[in-house]
């Protein structure tokens, strides 16, 4: 009975325990998130900086995953000598995943600071909601490249034009953003334009709906469009989740 009566108390003791574990968890977690949550938001900040861990090669191969190209208009016909009659194009979408790759190169071939790094990040993020590096270059004609030529991102979709596409602002002011004027190696056979796009069209609605799979650039040239494709990165997602949000 004695014996008996011991291994009561320990279970007791250790019930007792584990449940003063679980209240002192409980209102640390309490703590973190209610009272201090810059330290909260600190933490979690740590767990989104694998980035600073990426070797070269792993930052290249991300980048070169959203590299894309396409061609506008056929090439075929009479030729105008005042323009071309098709254009070579390529393009790169920055997501957030190529913006960290992108600061990360920066961070290793300049020995920059995390600390420095992040920044780089933050003032490429501060741009616009998201961009787009387009390349293009005329292959017949003048090779003049006209100044009303368009971009559009929507969503891929092969029965109709989506009613939820939103044009694209091409400026030369992020060529002085570190981050996004370093992602792309160019090819100074093609003019580079720098096109910034909204994640959400002129109603407040996402331009991609959870059931859309990938994103498409259509650029048009002279009433001629080529289109370039994505898969939509969770990280796009998530980025037009947090625009709601600030809404």
């Amino acid at each position: 009975m004695k014996n008996i009566s011991n291994q009561l108390c320990l279970k007791n003791r250790s019930h007792t325990s584990n449940k003063r574990q679980k209240y002192a968890f409980f209102s640390l977690l309490f703590l973190l998130i209610f009272v201090c949550p810059s330290t909260f938001s600190s933490i979690t900040t740590i767990q989104n900086d694998d980035y600073l861990s990426w070797d070269m090669n792993r930052c290249k191969e991300i980048i070169k995953a959203t590299w894309g190209k396409g061609k506008v208009g056929a090439g075929q016909g009479l030729i105008h000598t005042e323009r071309a009659q098709s254009y070579k194009l390529r393009a790169t979408w920055l997501t957030p995943e190529v913006i960290r790759a992108s600061a990360r190169m920066l961070q290793i071939g300049n020995r920059l600071t995390d600390e420095a790094t992040r920044t780089l990040i933050a003032e490429a993020e501060a741009t616009g909601d998201t961009t787009v590096i387009v390349d293009i270059d005329p292959r017949e004609g003048s090779g003049v490249i006209p100044n009303d030529w368009q971009a559009f991102l929507q969503a891929k979709d092969e029965k109709k034009i989506p009613g939820n596409a939103v044009s694209g602002l091409s400026t030369n002011k992020l060529r002085d953003v570190k981050v996004i004027a370093n992602a792309v190696v160019r090819d100074y056979d093609y003019d580079r334009f720098y096109v910034i796009f909204p994640l959400k069209n002129e109603k407040g609605e996402p331009v991609f709906s959870n059931s859309t799979q990938e994103a498409e650039l259509v650029v048009r040239i002279y009433n001629k469009e080529g289109k370039v494709t994505w898969k939509i990165p969770d990280s796009i997602r998530k980025r037009i989740l947090s625009l709601t949000k600030k809404d």
